[in-house]
């Protein structure tokens, strides 16, 4: 699998039916190694490892009813008190990050209602935090680390 723009990290793996497996530790399960995969689990890593966010507020590929129909988020970090913090929609390294993809999780959040959003390739990362009264959403540079956003908000 090709280099991301993340740090490095250890990562498990077995060959499963002539097929490279990942384990994720969130599903607590090996999972076929895909481009995209590659990117999500390193983004894991990233949530856990780099902000802090506790290994039991994230959620990993779960089905979402979206105007009636099912779709998928990637990654979403849930608030203590069950609501969403943050939204992840990643790409394989090879779909570059457009309109459409902050189109699709904007989509998706109509429903979830994150405080913040988060797009990657695993080359480009981008980041947002939402305005629901203004009905737009705002670039940073970097998600806030979960202690940080502990002491701003205690229901995370």
């Amino acid at each position: 699998m090709q280099k991301l723009n993340f740090p490095s990290y250890s990562f498990r793996f077995k060959n499963s039916e002539n097929k490279i497996a990942i384990f994720d530790e969130i599903r607590k399960k090996f999972v076929v190694l895909t481009p995209e995969e590659w990117v999500r689990q390193h983004t894991v890593q990233y949530l856990i490892q780099e902000c802090n966010y506790p290994k039991s507020l994230l959620n990993v590929e779960k089905q979402v009813k979206i105007n009636g129909m099912s779709k998928r988020y990637d990654i979403v970090i849930f608030n203590s008190d069950g609501s969403i913090f943050l939204v992840v929609e990643c790409k394989q390294p090879d779909v570059a990050i457009s309109q459409n993809t902050f189109d699709q999780i904007a989509r998706y959040n109509f429903t979830l209602k994150a405080e913040y959003l988060m797009v990657s390739n695993g080359l480009n990362h981008y980041f947002c935090q939402m305005d629901f009264e203004k009905e737009k959403y705002t670039f940073l540079k970097e998600l806030p680390n979960y202690s940080e956003k502990q002491s701003k908000n205690p229901k995370i």
